[in-house]
């Protein structure tokens, strides 16, 4: 079995884990955040659960309000409007409280460039007192992860490559064993084969029941480990779901009519709900959502279609198609029995 199949059966195990998402309260709810600067709405009344136990995906592009998001959760940021809950708690008032449970890894880590792999440990250790006030146990995972990452203990930090000093990011927000990681663009700038490594660990790190934030614009590698995604454009979602559900139930419809003059969509009432549309004279590529292929073939009985292709898309085609979200005016289903759309 491939890394990527591996995956594919943990994520699927993570969203289909009822008996112990059910049982539990959402790791993270956002109610109706709003968040101005000025003039400019960063989030715009975002509501989103994220269920205990996930690897979720905040997908959206630069400046959808994503930071901005996740600076609310850390409370960072206090919203204009709505509220949000972190681990049962309210980070406006209990700040400090939700960020000794979390662990937190930024786009552009901030580290002592003059401290060494292992003395910024011993240093972050200081700020996360265990039992009896010892600080050992954070110190002894740090210096467990940072080993596994195979990371050179003893080389300054301003020394380190851009991977490596994410590496030492990453073993700093683990060390606490958090009982959440929120990553916003934790891989950006790195290498294929350092992304890869990091992402995948993502997986192992969920598994043992931890959940993870994962905030990125690296679509494919958000594919690859996440169980769940929610889509954000300009501070509203778009769209949230298990990815699993989301993938089986997107289609890409390759269309081609006799004539020029053609429908722009599926008809109103049809089993297929259009996403995004490009046409062209005589041809058409529908995204849509349906609840199966059986569903898709209907639209051969729109007039004039001759030929009907059906894909499956990728997470990438999907975030786009969102994202543009060209929907003509529907029209009416057709009244002729003859050209309804049915499926049995």
């Amino acid at each position: 079995m491939s890394q990527d199949q591996g995956n594919a059966q943990n994520r699927k195990f993570l969203a289909e884990s009822p008996s112990q998402s059910a049982a539990l309260p959402p790791a993270i709810r956002i109610d109706h955040l709003t968040k101005r600067y000025r003039d400019q709405v960063a989030v715009d009344d975002l509501s989103l659960d994220i269920p205990a136990g996930s690897i979720f995906g905040l997908l959206g592009e630069n400046g959808a309000g994503k930071t901005t998001t996740i600076q609310t959760l850390l409370g960072l940021v206090r919203p204009d409007a709505g509220r949000v809950e972190v681990l049962g708690l309210d980070p406006v008032k209990q700040g400090l409280e939700v960020r000794r449970r979390i662990g937190y890894v930024p786009e552009i880590p901030v580290l002592y460039d003059t401290m060494t792999a292992e003395q910024i440990g011993w240093f972050a250790s200081g700020f996360h007192p265990g039992r009896g006030g010892s600080s050992a146990a954070f110190e002894q995972r740090y210096l467990e992860l940072v080993k596994g990452f195979d990371l050179p203990l003893k080389r300054k930090l301003s020394k380190l490559s851009k991977g490596m000093r994410a590496k030492v990011s990453l073993s700093l927000a683990l060390a606490g064993d958090p009982e959440l990681l929120i990553l916003d663009e934790p891989t950006s700038g790195l290498d294929v084969l350092v992304r890869r490594e990091f992402m995948e660990s993502m997986v192992d790190l969920a598994g043992s029941g931890k959940t993870v934030l994962l905030s990125s614009h690296q679509i494919g590698e958000v594919e690859r480990v996440a169980s769940h995604i929610a889509l954000i454009h300009k501070g509203k979602l778009l769209h949230t779901e298990p990815l699993d559900e989301l993938k089986a139930q997107t289609f890409v419809l390759l269309l081609t009519f006799s004539g020029r003059d053609h429908a722009e969509g599926p008809p109103t009432g049809s089993p297929v709900e259009l996403i995004d549309a490009a046409d062209s004279p005589r041809q058409a590529q529908w995204l849509v959502r349906a609840r199966d292929r059986a569903a898709c073939e209907s639209v051969r009985r729109l007039p004039g279609v001759e030929s009907l292709e059906v894909e499956k898309p990728t997470l990438e085609e999907i975030y786009i198609g969102y994202m543009r979200g060209r929907r003509p005016n529907q029209a009416p289903a057709p009244s002729s029995p003859t050209l309804s759309v049915h499926v049995a």
